[in-house]
């Protein structure tokens, strides 16, 4: 009776975590395929003035973004630069 109580409580285990490994999959395929705001190059005709606006703030942001990271880096350049002074 042991043995079976045994084999079943690992069998059960094993449902769980083929269940919890299933769910994880599930997420990261949902991140993969996430649509981004917007693609270059799109086709703009069916979007109403609101979803353009929209996607032009997101692009604003994503702008600003790469802007302070571009600006960091060449300060980390200066720096590095004034360090072995090129």
């Amino acid at each position: 009776m042991l043995k079976t109580a045994t084999a079943a409580a690992t069998i059960s285990a094993w449902i769980v975590f083929d269940q919890e490994e299933s769910v994880m999959a599930m997420e990261e395929d949902e991140v993969r395929k996430k649509k981004p705001v917007h693609e270059l190059g799109q086709d703009l005709t069916l979007l109403s003035v609101e979803e353009l606006g929209e996607r032009i703030a997101a692009l604003e942001s994503e702008i600003a973004r790469l802007e302070t990271a571009m600006a960091a880096k060449k300060a980390s350049r200066a720096a590095a630069d004034q360090f072995f002074k090129r």
